[in-house]
């Protein structure tokens, strides 16, 4: 049994150029066999007309910013369901570089398959009363890319306006062969825990996604300790029990610590209680949270 239970949020309304400056132009003169005298550099000096190109004058190119396309009304919005199809997938998933920056909505938002594509769904600013920040993965021609919530490994482009960007500090990796998490702060590991995965058939999704939004344990089991609902959901809907289907992966605790290290949850990630306690209180919603299956260097275990 993992944080896959959906009933919490069905119930509780509670959710949550490069610049393309041209590099600086160098312009060499390259004089050859010909030696300029006082007076010809005087007569050249009067010659020269305000239309001859100088390094001071020579104008730099603006990036083009590809225009978005209007947003049809009857778009689906991005909720807590599984989101629309037709995003493109994340091409660096499975990269452990911290993502620094998030995007929340202002406003109900397009959201594109590439910078000038099409719009595939709308952003709000919350989903289900939880305010959303997605990390941002990448800036191209003007547009913002975010993982997007609701799905595994996938992107959403934003065009400019209708969001702010907020800095994002923490990051968590979670390791599944050797079933360890470690919260990063700044690029440096903080601490890190043992933790429970999930079972043969719903694995713990791979790939980068991020804490979606925290909500109070719907039973006993859960420890008493609040959940980390993230922005991932079951690679295989179908294999979970009926009762978590529709549900997002968690991160949470339970209520013993006797399966930490093993594979026994429906794909959600399990702590210890003062583990989960400590990151409710120091990682913000928005912050990413990657899965791999074991780093080329472990981080120190604290």
């Amino acid at each position: 049994m993992a944080f896959d239970r959906k009933s919490p949020y069905r119930r509780r309304a509670v959710w949550l150029a490069a610049a393309v400056g041209v590099p600086a132009l160098l312009v060499t003169a390259l004089l050859v066999g010909q030696a300029l005298t006082p007076s010809s550099t005087a007569r050249d000096d009067r010659n020269r007309t305000a239309a001859d190109p100088t390094p001071s004058s020579v104008e730099q190119p603006e990036e083009s910013i590809p225009p978005a396309a209007p947003a049809p009304a009857g778009l689906p919005v991005v909720d807590y369901d599984p989101a629309p199809g037709g995003f493109p997938a994340d091409p660096a998933s499975m990269d452990t570089t911290p993502l620094t920056e998030g995007a929340h909505p202002t406003r109900r938002i397009a959201a594109y398959d590439a910078p000038g594509g099409r719009p595939r769904a709308f952003l709000e600013p919350a989903i289900r009363g939880v305010e959303l920040t997605m990390p941002v993965t990448e800036r191209r021609a003007g547009w913002t890319a975010v993982l997007l919530p609701s799905a595994n490994r996938r992107l959403a482009w934003l065009p400019p306006g209708g969001f702010d960007t907020v800095p994002l500090r923490d990051q968590i990796v979670v390791e599944r062969k050797v079933h360890r998490l470690t919260w990063y702060r700044a690029g440096k590991a903080v601490r890190s825990w043992k933790v429970s995965l999930g079972q043969p058939g719903q694995e713990t999704p791979l790939g980068r996604t991020f804490v979606l939004g925290r909500t109070p344990p719907p039973e006993e089991v859960y420890g008493g300790v609040d959940i980390y609902a993230l922005g991932s959901v079951p690679d295989d809907p179908e294999s979970v029990p009926a009762g978590l289907r529709g549900a997002h992966i968690g991160l949470h605790t339970w209520h013993h610590d006797d399966e930490l290290g093993e594979n026994t949850t429906n794909g959600c990630i399990r702590l210890t209680r003062s583990g989960q306690r400590e990151l409710l209180a120091e990682v913000r919603p928005g912050s990413s949270l990657v899965v791999v299956d074991q780093l080329q260097t472990p981080p120190p275990t604290a």
